[in-house]
């Protein structure tokens, strides 16, 4: 039996050996083949033939809108993530990996802006502390404040805006959030709160600086709607347009100077685009370059975001999606186009009553969405789309027809709504609510029958101990020879 498996083995491995030997033979004679089918590990590539494979990587990235039907082709970029946003309607004029996660790098100030302009005034007080000292390291973008050093938020937005100080953004967030009565803490948690309040719903922001951490990320649209709700602030603009800005010495801190560091608002320099009016850039090892851009051509305005982009490549990216926008793209007043009999009238017809569409789609090519204000009101919002992709949203005035169809059911609606306004909750709402109240107040009176309890024990003991000591006392004094003699 023992010699029967040894003679299989044998001729397994006999086999096993010939088949080796004919692959091996076969492998030599197609060697050539092969070889010009393999491909080199990326680790034995010349950093330069990384670089250019980096450069292709990133260009061969599909571009989301150009699958829309009848959607003008759009530029290829050579970053992982880029959007082009109309700041009046919000409407997605160019899109490619939109909502992929990504480090953002400086550009993070933009947020970190918006919130110290909603909660700060600008005569406030900055005050470094030792921890906005310490957060940065060697290397790391610094005008040299030191702890101890105060400025007023106005200073510290350009030093913030401008140089991209992260000691500065630090302490920007650290002082607003003191200054309301909290500390860096709430400013983060106001940080992430408007970026979602925004639509913003794949972002976290764990600093106001932008200094590399796994857990602070963003994607190109939520950095979009950022960019759009800073067109409200116009001393936004003032600031981010400033060339040289000079921080002058006095008691509290030294002289800083720092300039412009957004190539395309400086005259003069290859990357000036003339439309620009706002922006910041951004750079780390493991978030490449990003680039947040705000246009103006006198008809319209844009946020133009680049994602990880291969560095030397952010300006000629953004100049090339913002004149593929220009180029194919038109404002279109909703006013005369829109014939919905549910439609009285267009509010707002110079300001916010347009889309924006491609050349060669119509108005009536788009799907209208009516979104009634509800109540007494006669008025609502019209949403417009194209094969899915929303091109704006005007304010509009309902008809006569569509208020005697459908007003009574706009009443209960307001009804039902102004009775939760009035009551504070609906009656789900509430059994929750005392469901929780009796929690609590069951947990306190279990809470105070143990304490209760334990006095009682306590009493007892105290009582029982006293008790003990006086039959103590009576017992000696019953027995005084024996307590003498001991």
């Amino acid at each position: 039996m023992r010699r029967g498996v040894r003679l299989l083995s044998a001729s397994l491995m006999l086999i096993f050996s010939l088949s080796m030997g004919m692959t091996a033979h076969a492998t030599r004679e197609n060697g050539t083949e092969n070889a010009a089918e393999a491909q080199t590990p990326e680790e034995e590539l010349t950093p330069e033939e990384q670089a250019r494979k980096a450069l292709e990587d990133a260009y061969a990235i599909p571009v989301e809108s150009n699958g829309i039907k009848n959607w003008p082709q759009g530029p290829g970029t050579y970053g992982d993530a880029a959007i082009v946003m109309e700041a009046g309607t919000g409407a997605i004029l160019y899109a490619k990996n939109i909502d992929a996660q990504e480090y953002p790098a400086s550009i993070t100030k933009l947020l970190t802006t918006l919130i110290a302009l909603e909660n700060g005034e600008m005569d406030d007080t900055v005050t470094f502390s030792h921890d906005s000292i310490a957060c940065i390291q060697p290397g790391d973008s610094a005008i040299g404040m030191k702890e101890g050093n105060q400025l007023t938020l106005e200073q510290g937005l350009y030093a913030t805006l401008l140089a991209s100080a992260n000691e500065v953004a630090y302490a920007v967030g650290e002082s607003v959030g003191v200054n309301a009565g909290h500390d860096y803490s709430w400013f983060l948690e106001q940080m992430n709160a408007k970026c979602r309040e925004l639509g913003g719903e794949n972002s976290n922001f764990v600093n106001t600086s932008g200094l590399h951490d796994p857990n602070h990320y963003t994607c190109a649209i939520d950095m979009a709607l950022i960019g759009r709700e800073l067109f409200k602030y116009p001393e936004f603009f003032a600031m981010a347009q400033t060339l040289n800005y000079t921080i002058m010495a006095s008691e509290t801190t030294e002289e800083h100077i720092f300039q412009q560091h957004h190539k395309m608002m400086m005259p003069g320099n290859k990357n000036y685009y003339e439309y620009v009016i706002g922006g910041k850039t951004g750079f780390t090892s493991d978030a490449l370059s990003t680039l947040v851009t705000m246009t103006d051509n006198g008809d319209m305005k844009l946020i133009c975001v680049v994602l990880r982009t291969q560095t030397g490549n952010t300006y000629s990216d953004t100049r090339n999606l913002c004149e593929y926008v220009y180029s194919n793209f038109q404002k279109v007043k909703v006013a005369g186009l829109e014939e919905s009999k549910d439609v009285k009238k267009i509010l707002d017809e110079e300001e916010t009553g347009y889309v924006v569409l491609p050349q060669g789609i119509e108005f009536q090519d788009l799907k209208m969405e009516l979104e009634p204000d509800g109540g007494t009101s006669d008025k609502a919002t019209l949403t417009y789309t194209y094969e899915g992709n929303v091109v704006g949203s005007v304010r509009a005035k309902l008809s006569d027809e569509y208020l005697d169809e459908h007003g009574a059911k706009l009443k209960k609606i307001s009804t039902k709504k102004e009775e939760k306004n009035e009551k504070g909750w609906t009656l789900k709402e509430k059994i929750l609510a005392v469901c929780i109240v009796v929690s609590i107040l069951l947990i306190l009176l279990f809470i105070w029958m143990l304490i209760r309890r334990n006095r009682r024990r306590r009493r007892a003991r105290r009582i029982a101990q006293r008790r003990r000591c006086r039959q103590a006392m009576e017992q000696r004094e019953r027995n005084p020879r024996r307590n003498s003699r001991r």
